[in-house]
């Protein structure tokens, strides 16, 4: 049977974006109580019911997600330009050698702001 399991990681951290036009409000230093949402898709097994264990999903995300709180966003490698959507490809570059099935991760801001990337082949890898 096709799943998809989605688990939830938050991190704090400030950023600002360099790239938009002076005066812009988000070029200034701000910070978000980041919440990331993981999601894997798969057939799961017959014989234990899972696709993955949400512990072992843990293993491999928790540490990704532990190097990116409470920093500034702008010092890390990759990020020097941190808009929601640069922030969800990191991650799913990070995670995708590590964590078969990785369909897509979403970065919210903000209670009502999200962006979802699904990777270099985008959505239509959903079966």
């Amino acid at each position: 049977m096709y799943v998809e399991l989605v688990r939830e990681y938050r991190f704090e951290a400030a950023h600002f974006l360099p790239k938009v036009p002076e005066g812009h409000r988000c070029r200034r230093l701000h910070g978000h109580s980041f919440k990331i949402d993981v999601v894997v898709g798969g057939e799961a097994s017959e014989e234990t019911g899972f696709l993955i264990d949400f512990y072992d999903l843990d293993r491999v995300v928790q540490p990704v997600i532990d190097e990116l709180d409470h920093r500034l966003l702008n010092e890390i490698t990759g990020l020097d330009n941190p808009t929601s959507e640069r922030i969800g490809r990191y991650l799913y570059d990070r995670l995708a050698p590590d964590l078969a099935g990785l369909y897509s991760v979403t970065v919210w801001e903000t209670v009502d702001s999200r962006s979802i990337y699904y990777g270099p082949r985008g959505p239509a890898r959903r079966i």
